[in-house]
């Protein structure tokens, strides 16, 4: 099913919503990449009440590009969430994306995230809200459940459905394991075998095109959402298209056009660079020289001093063959 409920997907590649990374700049060279959902990192509903500028930021987006333009947001309250949808419709969102997945405490503490698997009503009643007050498709991102005791994604999905849901992402985690251990993708094909509407998204442990393929295939799910293996590689959603990984000269480009775009996007120099630096890292992960290329970046404050570094760097990058660590950035936060 290559649809979110009216709108038609190109391919089943989706870029997961990561806090601090999929703003405007890196959604929109994932969408060029060949991604075809881009949802933006969650945002807080009582943030677009107060209309908070950093809050409205993360409403910006490219209408030539972004289609569909899939707004997360995360709240507890049905009344508030409901508003927010309405001040993210009038600011072009087309499908509204609800985070009922995210295990940080800030988030949890006030009913939304991962809080919302612990009352599946509540979970509905937010869907019924949103939609009733909107009229746009209204999607959600789900746990497996709080905890090993408590693993009711069967009765979230069917609450979620039955309120009009019209997609569900589905990381198959529990709340408590946060991104411990292994992603249990039986949790996606046992879903598979329940949901009857929904578009059903699987996520979790894809950290390459040929992970995404298997996901795919072994769970039935129609799409499949990708975080951790979009750090750094924009391409993979290429790759998965059947294009190349990019060479040094293209890499270099990539990194500079999307640093450009990040500057223009912060709107201050310093923030820029200094937020940029879990890009250059990420970009940088898997190449000889990375440590030493990341130690330079991280002392850098002028965006003229990372250009000059970036170019020196990546066009003459290599793979190091030798390295199979894990990226030794931490990705948790933009993943949660």
């Amino acid at each position: 099913m290559l649809r979110l409920g009216p709108y038609r997907l190109r391919n089943p590649w989706v870029l997961a919503p990561m806090a601090g990374v999929s703003e405007q700049p890196f959604r929109v060279l994932a969408f060029r990449m060949g991604a075809a959902l881009c949802p933006t990192e969650l945002v807080s509903a009582q943030g677009l009440m107060r209309a908070n500028a950093r809050t409205v930021r993360y409403l910006r987006h490219d209408a030539e590009v972004e289609r569909p333009y899939s707004l997360q947001i995360f709240g507890g309250e049905p009344e508030v969430m409901a508003q927010a949808a309405l001040v993210g419709k009038q600011w072009g969102a087309q499908i509204i994306d609800i985070n009922m997945g995210c295990p940080v405490k800030k988030v949890t503490k006030g009913g939304a995230g991962s809080a919302l698997l612990c009352d599946p009503p509540r979970a509905a009643a937010l869907i019924r809200a949103i939609h009733e007050a909107t009229g746009l498709p209204v999607t959600a991102k789900i746990r497996s459940g709080w905890d090993a005791q408590h693993r009711n994604y069967l009765e979230m999905a069917a609450a979620l459905e039955d309120a009009g849901c019209v997609g569900l992402a589905v990381h198959p985690r529990t709340r408590a394991q946060g991104y411990a251990g292994e992603a249990d993708w039986s949790v996606i094909a046992d879903l598979r075998r329940h949901v009857r509407t929904m578009t059903l998204v699987g996520n979790g442990d894809v950290k390459t095109p040929a992970d995404a393929r298997r996901m795919l295939q072994s769970t039935g799910c129609d799409l499949v959402m990708i975080g951790r293996g979009a750090l750094g590689n924009p391409w993979i959603f290429r790759q998965l298209e059947g294009g190349a990984a990019p060479d040094a000269d293209e890499r270099c480009h990539v990194v500079l056009e999307h640093f450009r775009a990040h500057v223009t996007f912060v709107g201050d120099a310093l923030a820029a660079v200094r937020s940029f630096r879990k890009h250059l890292a990420w970009y940088a992960h898997g190449l000889r020289g990375a440590a030493a290329f990341r130690a330079e970046v991280n002392q850098l404050v002028q965006p003229e001093q990372v250009e000059l570094t970036v170019r020196r760097f990546f066009q003459q990058a290599e793979e190091d063959t030798a390295s199979t660590a894990e990226q030794d950035v931490d990705y948790r936060a933009a993943l949660g």
